[in-house]
C-alpha cells in the first residue's frame, strides 16, 4: 500500500528522493485539481524584487500552470517549464544538496509540530542560487505554500514563489524557515549544518513580535498598515521599528531587510 503513495516524476529530479521518504504525507493519485486562487496566496508572500510563481502537482512533479511570464524573462527561457526538473536544472549545482536537505528539514519540522493538520497555513522558505538570463547565477528567495490536500490529509499541490534578491544580498544564510500564515504565529528557524557557515552573524535575536514587524516592513507596509494588521497602536509600531533598527545596527529599512535576509529571518 505504501508504494501507491510514492511520487512518480515524469522527468526524475533530486527531490523525489526526499519526498518518497514520506509516503504518508504526499499523495500520488492522478487527480485533476483546480488552479488555486493566486490572489489570496500572493497576499501571504512578500517579493522585494522580480518574481514568478508556479503550481506543482506532487503526483508526477508536473507544473500545472504558470501565472507570471517573468519566469521567461528572468531565466532567459523560450517556453514555460512543464516539469519541476526544468526548474531544478536552473539551480546552481552546488546548491542542490541544500535544496534537498531544506525540503527534508521543513517536512521533519512540520511533522514535529503536528503541522500536517494545518499545513495550508504554513509557509516554507529558504534561498538558493539560480541561473539567469545573463548566464550567471544569482540568489533567489524561495517560498512554498500548500494549496490542496486529499481527504486523508496527504499533500496534492503547492504554489512556489521565486524572487530574485541578488540586488539585496549575495549571501545565503542556509537557513530554512517554517512560518505561519493566515494569522498563525508559527516561526521555526533551522540552520543547515552542511553549509560550514559560522553562526557569528546570527547573534542578533528578535522577539516574536519584532519578527512580525520585520516581515511587515519587508512587505512594504506602512506604520498605519502594520498597526491595523497586528492590532497594536501606531506608537507601539514606531517603538518596535526603532528598537529593531537599534538591535540590528541598521540605519533604514533597506539595510534591515538585507541583514535579516542574511541572518535567515526572511
Amino acid at each position: 500500500m505504501k508504494k501507491n503513495h510514492l511520487t512518480h516524476a515524469k522527468r526524475p529530479h533530486p527531490l523525489t528522493k526526499v519526498w518518497n521518504d514520506y509516503p504518508e504525507i504526499l499523495q500520488n493519485n492522478n487527480r485533476i485539481l483546480p488552479v488555486p486562487t493566486i490572489e489570496d496566496i500572493i497576499g501571504e508572500i512578500f517579493a522585494p524584487g522580480k518574481f514568478y510563481y508556479y503550481v506543482i502537482n506532487f503526483a508526477d512533479s508536473t507544473i500545472i500552470c504558470n501565472h507570471k511570464e517573468d519566469i521567461l524573462k528572468i531565466h532567459g527561457l523560450n517556453k514555460y517549464p512543464v516539469h519541476l526538473k526544468e526548474i531544478i536544472d536552473l539551480i546552481h549545482p552546488d546548491d542542490v544538496e541544500f535544496v534537498m536537505e531544506a525540503e527534508r528539514m521543513s517536512i521533519e519540522k512540520i511533522k514535529e509540530i503536528n503541522g500536517f493538520d494545518y499545513q495550508q497555513e504554513l509557509k516554507t522558505s529558504y534561498c538558493f542560487r539560480m541561473r539567469t538570463l545573463k548566464g550567471n547565477y544569482e540568489l533567489f528567495h524561495h517560498q512554498a505554500l500548500h494549496t490542496y490536500k486529499d481527504e486523508d490529509g496527504r499533500l496534492l499541490q503547492a504554489v512556489n514563489i521565486h524572487t530574485n534578491i541578488e540586488h539585496i544580498t549575495h549571501q545565503n544564510s542556509y537557513v530554512v524557515l517554517v512560518s505561519g500564515i493566515n494569522g498563525r504565529e508559527d516561526f521555526h528557524q533551522m540552520q543547515w549544518m552542511g553549509s560550514n557557515k559560522s553562526n557569528e552573524s546570527t547573534f542578533v535575536t528578535f522577539t516574536k513580535r519584532e519578527v512580525e514587524v520585520i516581515n511587515c516592513i519587508a512587505k512594504g507596509y506602512s506604520t498605519c498598515e502594520i498597526s491595523d494588521l497586528l492590532n497594536i497602536s501606531e506608537e507601539t509600531v514606531r517603538t518596535h521599528r526603532k528598537n529593531i533598527l537599534k538591535k540590528s545596527d541598521c540605519k533604514n529599512s533597506s539595510e534591515l531587510i538585507k541583514k535579516t535576509f542574511e541572518w535567515g529571518y526572511l
